[in-house]
């Protein structure tokens, strides 16, 4: 399993699980479109023993980005994602201890990983909707859960699309 996780290629990761989904694609290529892409996704967020990796799997997590992808474009278009949230539900229950526990419970097992991703986002969106965010670099697409302080981060990765945006603001005003 750690193997796999050495092969993403993506250049943001350790996002929340709904951003994570949304993060596979980046400029123009996507993680699922690449050998042994879903392995690599199932892989990364720890799903590898709970989800098969087969093309249902694939299929449902394609229909969780598009929904995610449709929400942001449009907050009121929540009718996709609310039908892939109809494949599961979280059962609470009481463990041996005395604690509560809240597990999910999807209809078929090639829904957990799209459903979880939708679930994530409903959490994120309750956590603060303004923090869920696109990169502010112009040629980036990828999404992030800003987590600092003041909420004002604006970059993906500082180290590459603020670093690229901080160098062409400093060679256009060199230029002038």
């Amino acid at each position: 399993m750690e193997a796999l996780v050495d092969l993403d290629p993506r250049p943001l990761r350790g996002e929340p699980l709904s951003l994570d989904l949304l993060n596979t694609r980046w400029h123009d290529e996507q993680l699922f479109q690449q050998p042994q892409g879903l392995a690599i996704w199932l892989a990364s967020n720890g799903l590898t023993d709970r989800a098969p990796d087969v093309p249902e799997t694939l299929d449902a997590l394609l229909q969780a980005r598009a929904a995610l992808l449709a929400l942001r474009a449009d907050p009121r278009d929540t009718a996709a994602l609310n039908a892939v949230l109809a494949h599961g539900r979280i059962r609470r229950t009481l463990d041996a201890e005395g604690l509560p526990h809240d597990e999910p419970e999807v209809v078929d097992p090639v829904w957990l990983p799209a459903w979880l991703a939708a679930d994530d986002y409903l959490r994120l969106l309750a956590r603060g909707p303004a923090r869920i965010r696109e990169c502010a670099h112009d040629r980036c697409i990828l999404t992030f859960f800003d987590t600092s302080q003041n909420g004002r981060r604006r970059w993906c990765d500082m180290a590459h699309c603020g670093n690229r945006a901080k160098a062409a603001r400093h060679y256009t005003k060199a230029k002038s």
